[in-house]
């Protein structure tokens, strides 16, 4: 499912005396199909990047990215956008439409899709009651308190039920029910085979559901249990 082999990752220039530095360095790992991993470390350890990596938004600069069974190294741009839609993301800043409903924002992806209408409505409805927001789904995002647009961003990254899902510290603006209510809801996606990566702070969490561990220090992977 995804496969780091001495991946590095720079912004801006590659070269001469102005080159930006490496903001993560010679990353190996290896996750298979349907695994739960967290991604820990301190602010500034470079988790932010390499979550990029993994939705395609940058590409290495050294290395070797094997995603979704794509070397994409040798994967031709053209083709990255079809690789991406098999991606769910949670971003720590939501990233919802304004001019769109909680339901609107959700339906999105489905609709993208092509899925029948009927069948948009009923699985959107249905969800957005499931993270206890049936009475927002004509709310638009600057009517939602930051706890309820960071549950509309997870329902609108689950809802097309991805190959794997990316998940920037989803619990940050939840209270302790709704991240217990969220970590059921990703778990249960993992139990029906999708591999779900999760950004964290939340020792709580972490503790509380055991999995394996990556953890960065100055963009570098230190860690891997």
């Amino acid at each position: 499912m995804v496969r780091f082999e001495s991946v590095g990752l720079r912004y801006g220039r590659a070269g001469g005396r102005d080159a930006a530095p490496e903001v993560l360095r010679d990353i190996s790992f290896v996750l298979p199909e349907g695994a739960f991993c967290w991604l820990r470390g301190p602010s500034g350890a470079g988790k932010t990047s390499l979550l990029r990596l993994l939705y395609l938004a940058v590409l290495p600069t050294s290395g070797r990215l094997t995603l979704l069974g794509a070397d994409i190294g040798r994967t031709p741009r053209r083709t990255l956008p079809r690789l991406r839609r098999r991606i769910g993301v949670v971003f720590q800043d939501f990233r919802l439409l304004p001019h769109l409903t909680a339901f609107e924002n959700v339906a999105l992806p489905l609709r993208l899709a092509g899925r029948p209408e009927a069948q948009v409505r009923a699985d959107v409805t249905e969800l957005l009651r499931w993270v206890g927001l049936a009475r927002k789904l004509n709310t638009v995002p600057d009517e939602l308190s930051g706890g309820e647009q960071q549950r509309v961003a997870i329902a609108r990254a689950v809802i097309a039920r991805p190959s794997l899902l990316l998940a920037d510290e989803p619990t940050g603006n939840m209270d302790e029910a709704q991240a217990e209510r969220l970590m059921v809801l990703l778990r249960e996606l993992n139990r029906l085979g999708t591999t779900v990566i999760v950004a964290t702070h939340n020792d709580t969490m972490v503790n509380r559901y055991p999995a394996a561990s990556l953890r960065l220090d100055h963009g570098r992977l230190v860690r891997e249990a």
